[in-house]
């Protein structure tokens, strides 16, 4: 019984130990064009840590859709700020004062379990746009 309690205290502490962190910039200009961030798509794993990071002025990053339990994040401009994603799911976020030009972002962990409310969010989202009305539906596409 002594081993079996400490094996599972190991792995409870290895699967801490294995979440990783991610890095998205928040960049006024970008491989996907102007007001952007890079990447704009990203897969991580549950219980991994997204940093946002501040290359550019002026730019925040809030969430528009989570799944259900997830907790909703909103930085301030110009704050850097980690968000750790315990839930399954499709994220979508933006930067507030760049949501008409289409300044967003995807990030999809583990199984994309609330894609059909995502997918409505998004389409909602999409047409507050007025340029790269197209790229929230690229990263949306890249959803598996």
């Amino acid at each position: 019984m002594k081993h079996v309690v400490s094996g599972l205290i190991l792995s409870i502490a290895c699967a801490g130990a294995m979440a990783a962190e991610h890095q998205v910039k928040m960049l006024n200009t970008g491989k996907d064009g102007t007001m952007v961030f890079e990447p704009g798509f990203l897969k991580v794993a549950k219980g991994d840590t997204v940093k946002f990071i501040k290359v550019d002025a002026s730019h925040n990053s809030a969430s528009v859709v989570t799944p259900a339990g997830a907790a909703a994040w909103k930085g301030k401009p110009d704050e850097e700020i980690s968000v750790k994603l315990d839930q399954e799911g499709v994220y979508v976020y933006v930067c507030e004062p760049h949501k008409m030009m289409a300044m967003v972002g995807v990030i999809q962990v583990g199984k994309p379990v609330n894609l059909a409310e995502a997918k409505k969010g998004a389409d909602a989202l999409s047409k507050s746009f007025v340029m790269s009305k197209d790229r929230l539906d690229k990263y949306m596409a890249q959803v598996k």
